[in-house]
């Protein structure tokens, strides 16, 4: 019955589970972010290879 018990309250894999889930969040968070602006960084980066002189 105690080892029930321990089992029913440990909780030291929910500390790894948090984290998958804030990593992920970032990650969609990220994604979306980018997915957003990717004309406007199409055109940063574009304009900065443009410019970038090769001798």
């Amino acid at each position: 019955m105690d080892r029930l018990k321990a089992f029913l309250f440990d909780d030291s894999g929910a500390t790894a589970i948090e984290y998958g889930l804030i990593v992920s969040l970032i990650a969609i968070g990220l994604i979306g972010g980018l997915t957003i602006f990717s004309d406007s960084l199409s055109l940063i980066f574009t304009t900065v290879s443009e410019r970038i002189t090769v001798p």
